[in-house]
């Protein structure tokens, strides 16, 4: 019995794998024997001692909502590419990523604010006190 429930587990799996991320993409039966989908997001962490965990994300989609999900996110993601394109923006991606909200007063702002609190900091001293 436990071998049949082990089959019916594994009736169709497909995985993708993105960095520290792992999708799992099974599908699994009802105890009626109805097909439904579960979706896993698996991300690897790793402990300061070396050692790692993984944590756990699981979606349970069943045949009833399909055209309804399919139908978001295929509208989503369409979304997503005609606003963005395809190419990943992030700092993680790309070494010199510069953040939308920063413009170059924002930068020099921010760079003179640090000067003057330096120059804040810092005490005059003269020599005859010495």
């Amino acid at each position: 019995m436990n071998n049949e429930m082990m089959t019916k587990e594994e009736i169709f799996s497909k995985v993708l794998r993105a960095g520290r991320r792992t999708y799992f993409f099974d599908v699994r039966a009802t105890k009626a024997d109805d097909y439904y989908l579960t979706i896993t997001e698996s991300k690897k962490f790793t402990n300061e001692d070396g050692s790692f965990h993984y944590k756990k994300h699981k979606i349970y989609l069943y045949k009833e909502d399909f055209n309804d999900f399919n139908d978001i996110l295929k509208e989503m993601t369409d979304y997503i590419i005609s606003e963005k394109g395809d190419e990943v923006i992030s700092e993680r991606h790309q070494k010199d990523f510069k953040k939308d909200y920063m413009s170059d007063n924002d930068t020099d702002t921010t760079e003179a604010s640090t000067s003057e609190s330096a120059e804040s900091r810092f005490t005059d001293v003269d020599f005859d006190d010495i």
